[in-house]
């Protein structure tokens, strides 16, 4: 156990980083550590199947940290997606899947489920994919979230009906029903009672360990209850997560159980490679290839129409049709039981199981060649145009309607100041407008824009551009086009505020120097200092700031001397504090 520990550990290390590195992402990269120490690669692993089942637990403690994150009230809001869009999505599938394989001769049986095990995608994928790329919160990923939360629900009437299928006759269970009903209500009501209250002693006992260990129990607990009534394991996982949604301990749980999620998944990933049956590959390449390009083909087709018929645009229909393009280790499940009822031959399996491997496989590449190739092609939009200034030749013109010059607007406006103001982020216009301030979209750093502006009329340009490139570009054009315009500037740091001073802007104001030093005083009153020490102190730091700020523009593009020069300014600030108090021993101001 500890060699196979080693060695997985060991692939993981050399290969998911190299992966990364290449832009592959990291799920290819467990990919291949998986084909390289399985019995098709290396052979260094032979036990494949207790592999996969030992991974499987990442799987559903995915699951449960993203329960933690989706409150009840949020879970409610994706109903319709869950239930709409989840529902369209594994019936259509499965429907095409199903008389597709009708048409090339075989049984209605078999039909049925090859296009169930095809309708469902790799959960343990998409999701660590998408959250990986930031991904989850749009809304090709909400969608995916909740299409895949439905299939994990949809498990357990495809289990029951592969049994019909075959030679059995099961029966519909009342028992089992209401046990399965009773277990979810348990659940929730014992989220509601016990755990959190549980939760909370340990958290008195300040045992870190101890509460990793009862939230991994509290997991393993629900786990091993679903599984007892018959119910999908992950479902149980996440519905114990959205319990503790809003609860107190949810990002701490979280942050305890994240190192465990990412490990276990890469097993599970690991062992998915490690499935893929290479010599099937190698016997009927064309084949293999053929049909797991079929699966992404055909999911890929059907999930952008319907998408599309939902009302999505077409870059999110498409993004949300390549994430849920592969196959699914629920297929396999599907498989298994389907062999143990006699729905289909073995040969027909281990084809259809290999196919599924390979469409996991390309999948990471598929998500890839969209990423880096298709988007930024297809989602490619005509620039807007800027808005004509129709109420121009104010004396204050501002540039940069972020938190800064929404400031300033405000100020002016209260004093009935008239201003213009100009920004260059059309996300940031339609925000600011929705709240009747009156902007104009358009780029600063565009002479024809400042003219149309009436900038040649203004006493006065604030400059407060976020950007740093943009601003240092604006303030240059200024000073070529309209040297005796006064320019008010924002600074994000002090090398921002050095470029500025030498484009002749005196003394911008560094958007973090002034909230420090009310800090400061804040600081000192609460340890006790009077108002005249704590006036005196800030004044006395403030000029000498600005005194230093002055002589290191002078030398910031020689490292050396601007490093010798912030040591001696630091010495000469400790000094002169030192002169009013020789005791003290003030801590080194921030330059």
């Amino acid at each position: 156990m500890l060699l196979q520990t080693a060695l997985l550990l060991c692939g993981a290390v050399l290969l998911v980083p190299l992966a990364k590195r290449l832009g592959l992402g990291a799920v290819l990269g467990y990919l291949l550590a998986g084909v390289g120490l399985g019995p098709w690669g290396l052979g260094l692993i032979q036990d494949v199947e207790a592999i996969l089942h030992f991974g499987e637990f990442g799987v559903i403690l995915l699951l449960f940290v993203i329960g933690l994150e989706l409150r009840p009230s949020r879970l409610w809001v994706l109903r319709r997606p869950i239930f709409g869009l989840g529902t369209l999505q594994v019936g259509l599938t499965a429907v095409v899947v199903a008389g597709l394989v009708l048409a090339l001769g075989q049984r209605w049986q078999t039909a049925t489920v090859i296009g169930f095990a095809i309708a469902m995608s790799s959960t343990a994928m998409v999701l660590q994919t998408l959250a990986e790329r930031g991904q989850l919160a749009d809304r090709h990923g909400r969608d995916a979230f909740a299409i895949l939360l439905f299939q994990d629900m949809a498990v357990i009437p495809i289990l029951a009906l592969l049994p019909l299928l075959g030679h059995g006759r099961p029966e519909v269970d009342l028992v089992e029903v209401v046990a399965a009903l009773a277990a979810i209500g348990g659940v929730i009501l014992a989220g509601r009672l016990f755990i959190r209250p549980i939760f909370t002693w340990i958290a008195t006992l300040g045992s870190r360990e101890t509460f990793t260990a009862a939230a991994l129990l509290v997991v393993i607990a629900t786990t091993l209850l679903m599984e007892a009534v018959g119910l999908s394991a992950s479902l149980g996982a996440f519905l114990a997560g959205v319990v503790l949604a809003d609860s107190e301990f949810r990002h701490e749980l979280e942050a305890d159980l994240e190192p465990f999620k990412g490990l276990l998944l890469g097993v599970f990933f690991m062992a998915v490679g490690m499935g893929a049956n290479l010599g099937q590959i190698r016997d009927n390449p064309g084949g293999v290839a053929a049909l797991a390009g079929a699966i992404l083909a055909v999911k890929l087709l059907v999930i952008f129409i319907l998408a599309r018929l939902a009302g999505r645009p077409a870059s999110s229909a498409r993004k949300l049709a390549i994430a849920l393009a592969q196959g699914g280790e629920f297929a396999f499940v599907v498989f298994q039981l389907a062999r143990q009822e006699a729905v289909m031959n073995a040969a027909t399996l281990d084809f259809l199981t290999v196919a599924v491997t390979l469409s996991m496989l390309l999948w990471p590449l598929v998500f890839l060649i969209e990423e880096k190739w298709l988007a930024p092609r297809l989602d490619r939009r005509a620039p807007r145009p800027y808005d004509p200034m129709e109420d121009a030749g104010h004396p204050v013109v501002i540039a940069g309607f972020g938190r800064v010059g929404q400031i300033v607007a405000r100020v002016l406006t209260v004093r009935r100041i008239p201003f213009t103001v100009l920004e260059a982020d059309p996300q940031q216009v339609d925000f600011v407008r929705r709240f009747g301030n009156e902007v104009y979209f358009g780029d600063a750093s565009r002479l024809d824009l400042l003219e149309a502006a009436g900038v040649g009329h203004a006493r006065v340009f604030v400059l407060a551009i976020d950007d740093v490139d943009a601003s240092v570009k604006t303030a240059a054009l200024l000073r070529r086009q309209y040297p005796k315009l006064m320019i008010i500037a924002r600074a994000r740091n002090r090398f921002h505020a050095y470029k500025l001073m030498d484009l002749g802007v005196s003394l911008p104001f560094r958007e973090t120097w002034h909230t420090s030093l009310a800090m400061v005083e804040s600081l000192l009153a609460s340890l006790g200092h009077s108002a005249d020490d704590i006036a005196t102190t800030v004044h006395r730091f403030a000029e000498h700031d600005v005194d230093a700020l002055r002589r290191q523009h002078a030398v910031y593009q020689d490292e050396a001397r601007l490093v010798a020069t912030i040591q001696q300014a630091r010495d000469e600030l400790r000094s002169l504090f030192d002169q009013d108090d020789p005791a003290a021993t003030p801590a080194s101001p921030p330059v």
